[in-house]
């Protein structure tokens, strides 16, 4: 299985970015996706997650009522839109793969990771 992450780029403060994540092999629909990110000299954390099925969605207090995660699965692919970013949104953002068809909490509930995507937010 293999994850492809795009979509990151330098935007300003205030505007908004939406990332995809595309999944090569398995069977997307089996599973729980989700985003983490990783700012310089800190922990990879949970951004959002969504569960197999896309009906279950939970977004960590860092995006909340800032984010859209939803998921297409004739399509193998997974979307993320934050909006009115701030500089502290800058980070690598990863997408990935959950063990099982549920909501990921935490880096030990990923199956699969993507390359990742920087996203820079500029004062």
């Amino acid at each position: 299985v293999q994850l492809q992450a795009s979509g990151g780029g330098l935007v300003q403060t205030g505007e908004s970015l939406r990332l995809s994540c595309l999944v090569f092999g398995g069977t997307f629909s089996n599973y729980g996706m989700g985003w983490f990110r990783q700012a310089p000299g800190k922990e990879r954390v949970l951004v959002a997650t969504i569960s197999a099925s896309g009906r279950e969605v939970y977004g960590g207090d860092s995006v909340a009522g800032r984010f859209t995660l939803s998921r297409d699965n004739a399509k193998n692919t997974m979307y993320l839109e934050v909006s009115s970013l701030k500089p502290e949104d800058t980070a690598v953002y990863y997408c990935a793969a959950a063990r099982t068809p549920h909501l990921m909490d935490r880096q030990a509930d990923v199956a699969y990771w993507g390359q990742g995507t920087q996203v820079t937010v500029s004062s």
